[in-house]
This record gives structure tokens, sequence and C-alpha cells, in this order.
């Protein structure tokens, strides 16, 4: 199953204020209660950026609901360089033509899907925003990727995510590729994913 979450993609607007720093927690208790809907049970959750951060916090609230998590470019904490990267990007908006492209997938949402990201992000009440504390709670496997050229996150990251999970990690750095290694190298994302899957598919985890 693939959602969007709300003010993204072909969901609605967004109705709620301006975020706080337990804004991806909420979205966590919004996504275990659209599993629980909908009657998934025992879900791999892959999520990428706040995706990833959001499938983390799931798993580690909801141990006994989540089989598995695959994270790709996620935060579990803010970085110089994720500051750095999100305003250089918020300055290019408009003259990269990233506006047009984001159209593609998020239409008339795109403009206040992207205020709202940037915003929240480089807000100095948001430089204190750390999940650390949620990692010790993750008792599924775990499957970390990253890029190495990834424009917001250095691998710190990965290493903390690793750090302090104790049950079965893997964390992966892929070369060449930046904040989207599903996009740009396809293959090193896939290949391990699908192999991620299968083995708690041979142990009977799922």
């Amino acid at each position: 199953m693939i959602y969007d979450r709300q003010g993204y993609g072909k969901s609605i607007p967004f109705t709620g204020g301006r975020r706080d720093n337990s804004y991806l927690e909420k979205e966590a208790d919004i996504l275990h209660g659209l599993l629980e809907y909908c009657g998934i049970l025992n879900p791999i959750l892959f999520g990428h950026s706040d995706g990833g951060s959001i499938a983390l916090i799931a798993a580690s609230k909801y141990p006994a609901k989540i089989g598995g998590v695959i994270t790709e470019g996620a935060h579990v904490f803010v970085e110089d360089i994720t500051i750095r990267g999100i305003k250089e990007t918020r300055e290019s908006y408009r003259h990269s033509g990233l506006d047009k492209r984001l159209k593609k997938y998020h239409g008339d949402k795109t403009d206040e899907m992207f205020e709202a990201w940037t915003e929240t992000w480089t807000g100095s009440e948001f430089l204190s925003w750390d999940i650390t504390h949620f990692l010790p709670g993750i008792v599924c496997p775990l499957l970390a990727i990253q890029g190495k050229n990834d424009e917001y996150g250095t691998e710190e990251q990965v290493r903390t995510i690793l750090d302090h999970i104790k049950g079965s990690t893997a964390g992966i750095i892929i070369p060449g590729a930046g904040h989207t290694p599903h996009k740009e190298s396809p293959v090193e994302v896939l290949e391990p994913s699908v192999a991620f899957i299968q083995r708690l598919k041979d142990v009977g985890w799922i």
C-alpha cells in the first residue's frame, strides 16, 4: 500500500496550523490508525525522508504491530547540513524548475506543501528536534539506506539509528547517490530491500 499524507499528492490540503516539533509523531499515529482501518497486519514500512522518520516512530510506539522497517534518507536529529540544504533548495525552488516538477505529484498543493516543509525545518524551534529516544523501542528488523552525497544529512544519521536499536539491523550507504537513491540508484535500493524482505519471510518473521 502507498498513501499520500494530508497536504501531499492526492490527499486533501492541510487543515491545521503551523507544525510543531511533534508533527512527525502525530503522523506516525495517523499511520497506525490507517493500518488498523485497512486491516493490515505485521507490515514492513518503507519510508523515505520524513516518511522514514515516521516509520521509525511508528515501529517504536507500536512494536507489536510492525514487522519490519526500511528507511531511506531518514532523519533522527537536525544537522547543519540539513538546514543548509533546505535553505539552498528554498532559494532555488522557482529558478531550478523544482516547483514545476513537484506539481506533477502535488498539483495545486505544491507551494503550500513546500512552504510547510521549509518553514518547519528551518525554524529556530525545530533545531532541537530529535527522535533518537524512540529508537531503543524498535524491536523489529530494520534496514537503513542513505546516499553518500545526501544533501540533507550525513552518515551519522544511519550510524545513530543502528547504534540505538537492539534488534537486527543493517545499514547501506550508496556511493554517488544523494537524498533520493530510489531515483538515482534504483537497483542499489531495490536489491537489498528485496533481500531484506525475503530474509524476513524465510525466518517466518512475516
